[in-house]
């Protein structure tokens, strides 16, 4: 088990929703009713494409979804200076949230950056995009949302663009672009690098496509 240092400071939150089950959905529909866009950032890390989305789309709510504690805490803290209320941050592995926290159609867009590669044959397995997780996100996507999706390993680039296309769930639609503010701490690190970011975007079909 991992330790987290939680104790050097003074935490005041606000925004992180509860950790039992029954109070964090009825928190998450409070907060995102059926007629407000809710957009999650799955593995939102340090929040800096989070804050910068919630500042530019005030009547959006934005879900983040992160493991560690002191990642979350330290979101909380920056989203109250900022005074965004329509953030939310929940404590959970991304799969979880998805198939057990979120409504099914409910996110009009997700959003995954930088996803641990798993760079070695014998850890495959252990890549959050699967067969399991692209049934997670259908279900929770409202019919024409769409997901988002980025990394820096071009193998792994390779999988998510071939097990998404094989989807008939799903169509391509034109990678989504964010602004410089809008960038993660690792996309920040590349572009600066002139490193290679690699991009794709899938959209849940309606009924008549």
């Amino acid at each position: 088990m991992v330790r987290e240092r939680t104790t050097f400071r003074d935490f005041h939150d606000r925004y992180i929703l509860a950790s039992d089950k029954e109070s964090l959905v009825s928190e998450l529909r409070a907060f995102a009713p059926a007629e407000v866009p809710l957009e999650a950032d799955l593995g939102c890390g340090r929040g800096r494409f989070l804050l910068a989305r919630a500042q530019r789309f005030p009547h959006h709510a934005f879900l983040g979804i992160e493991r560690v504690l002191l990642r979350l805490r330290k979101l909380d803290s920056r989203a109250q200076t900022a005074g965004l209320a329509n953030i939310r941050l929940l404590r959970s592995d991304i799969l979880s949230a998805l198939t057990e926290i979120l409504p099914p159609s409910s996110v009009s867009v997700f959003y995954l950056y930088f996803p641990d590669p798993w760079p070695k044959r014998r850890h495959h397995s252990r890549r959050l995009v699967s067969p399991a997780f692209l049934s997670a996100v259908h279900d929770t996507l409202i019919p024409g949302g769409i997901i988002h999706l980025c990394t820096d390993h071009a193998d792994y680039f390779a999988v998510m663009n071939r097990v998404w296309r094989a989807d008939a769930r799903f169509l391509e639609s034109p990678p989504y672009l964010p602004t410089e503010d809008e960038e993660t701490d690792f996309g920040y690190i590349f572009r600066k690098k002139g490193l290679q970011v690699h991009r794709c975007s899938f959209r849940k079909r309606t009924e008549s496509a």
